[in-house]
Parts: C-alpha cells; structure tokens; sequence
C-alpha cells in the first residue's frame, strides 16, 4: 500500500471520460495498486443537470469502492473544481441573476456536505480550487464575498477540516478565509504558454519559503494539492501524439518532480496525473505507471 501519510491522487470521472475510460474500472486500478488517499470531485454540472434535482450516484459509488478498501476522501466542493473548463457550472445556473446563483451554488454545497459529512471515509473537504485564479477556465467567476459565504455555510455543516489552496503556482493565500483544514499549493515544472512548451525556473528553495510564510506567519499547515504528473501541451492530452506527450512528461521528469517535491517538505503530497498513467498502461504502455511508482518507492 502506498503511504496515505505521503502521497494521494486526485481522480476525476470526467477526465477519465475524455479519455474514454470507465471511472468505475480506472478507480479500481488504483486502489489495485496501492492507493488509498483520493481527492475527489463533486462536479455541480453533472449532479445537478436540473435545478433542485440531484443524482450523486456515480460519486457514491467511487466513495464506497474507496471506503470498502479502508481509503479515505478530500471531498472538492464548489463551483470551481479540478480539470477543465475549471468553473462547471450547470447550464441552467449560467442564465441566474447573481444574486440567484450564488443562492443555488450555497445550496447544492449544503446538500453535498449533508449528504456526505456522516460518511466515514469522507475525512476532510476541499472548498474550491484556486478560487482567486485569474485568466484560466470557462465562464470565470471571482467573488471574494461568495467565497466568504461558502466558507461560513460549510463551517458550520461539518466539524471535519476544511482546506483551501492558494491561487496560482508561486503566491501565498491572501484576502481569503483562513481554512481549518491548511492550505494546499500546486508545483508544475512545464507548461504550454506563449505558443512554447516551457520549464519552470522555480525552485525546491522558493516553496519551502512559500510553506515558512504560510506556516509560520500565517499560522496555517501547509500540503501540497497538486505535483504535476501528467503532460501540459498545446493541445488536450487525448489529441497529443505519444511523443507531444512524453516531451512534457517522461519517466525523468517523474521522478524529477517526485524529488523535486520532497525536498520542499511539505506532506501529503497529491499527485496529479493518475486518470494519464492508466489510460498509457491500457494502450500498452507501461512505462508511465512503473516510472510513478518506482519514484515512490525511493
């Protein structure tokens, strides 16, 4: 069993979807192998298609699977959760005055948490995902009063953690609510912008700078919510050629940003990339998994 103290994944049903992967068989791949510390998504747009009708099925079922294996959850919450378009919100909230989605929006994150919050497995809550981040997503929509709101409903639904993580890649967590539950950053080493694929100058040094301000000037734990694992090209990883991918992420670069990650310190560490690793280990390459893994294990 992989160390839950450590490491987790973020697993996303709609990514597995763009894949063309069954969500049920990919979940059951990775607690085959080892995992047990998941965060998962309650997307808004798909639990909610129709106001005030609600079908979590799907997302019931991935917790039990993970709960029958004695693996736990970090519920997202919110509008804004991980993968694209980033905001999902249903169409139906898209045509509301503000006023009315934020009403919706409190709404379906009241009856999430109440729906969850007596389940064991469900440890620990994430309320939004880089909720200040500017310029990236679909129908973007930053409110910091809204966020406030949340903050407060949720705080008093559960007594379970409640995390928040900070907004982009490099900055601390300023002007929002001070989460019980600690403040998560993300670390990715490239990307696609400008129209080049793009390797990060930051390094090791400049987060561990990041979690000394947030820890102890800002009195919050600090983990790490994201450590890429997966390319970031020009296109969508499913249209990427083998090799577009693998110039974004290789097994090097694996086990790079696995090291990378340690020597910031700050744990558990959330690896990002998991829905990737099993659609190459389905087309029959399985050298991404083995590269995961034996990283792991160093």
């Amino acid at each position: 069993m992989i160390d839950p103290k450590k490491y987790g994944i973020s697993f996303s049903a709609k990514q597995c979807r763009n894949f063309g992967l069954d969500p049920q068989k990919t979940l059951r791949w990775l607690l085959k192998n080892g995992w047990r510390r998941f965060r998962l998504m309650s997307y808004w747009d798909e639990y909610e298609t129709t106001q005030g009708k609600y079908d979590f099925s799907e997302l019931d079922r991935h917790i039990h699977l993970i709960e029958n294996a004695g693996g736990s959850v970090t519920l997202c919450l919110g509008v804004k959760q991980p993968r694209w378009p980033e905001y999902h919100w249903p169409a139906w909230a898209l045509e509301l005055p503000e006023q009315q989605k934020t009403q919706a929006l409190l709404e379906f994150l009241q009856t999430t948490v109440q729906r969850y919050d007596k389940t064991a497995a469900v440890q620990s809550y994430q309320l939004e995902n880089e909720a200040l981040l500017r310029g990236f997503g679909r129908n973007v929509s930053i409110n910091r009063a809204r966020l406030r709101a949340e903050y407060q409903l949720v705080s008093k639904l559960t007594d379970k953690p409640i995390s928040m993580s900070a907004s982009n890649g490099w900055g601390i967590p300023l002007r929002q609510p001070r989460p019980r539950g600690g403040t998560g950053f993300s670390i990715y080493t490239t990307m696609f912008a400008k129209g080049k694929q793009r390797t990060t100058v930051q390094k090791p040094w400049l987060h561990r700078l990041r979690r000394f301000v947030i820890e102890k000037g800002m009195g919050r734990s600090v983990f790490v919510h994201e450590l890429q694992l997966e390319p970031w090209g020009a296109k969508a990883i499913w249209e990427m050629t083998t090799e577009e991918q693998n110039q974004s992420m290789n097994p090097a670069r694996i086990r790079a940003n696995i090291a990378f990650a340690h020597q910031v310190g700050a744990y558990p560490i959330d690896l990002w990339g998991a829905e990737w690793w099993y659609w190459r280990y389905q087309s029959g390459d399985k050298t991404i998994w083995h590269s995961v893994a034996s990283a792991l294990e160093d």
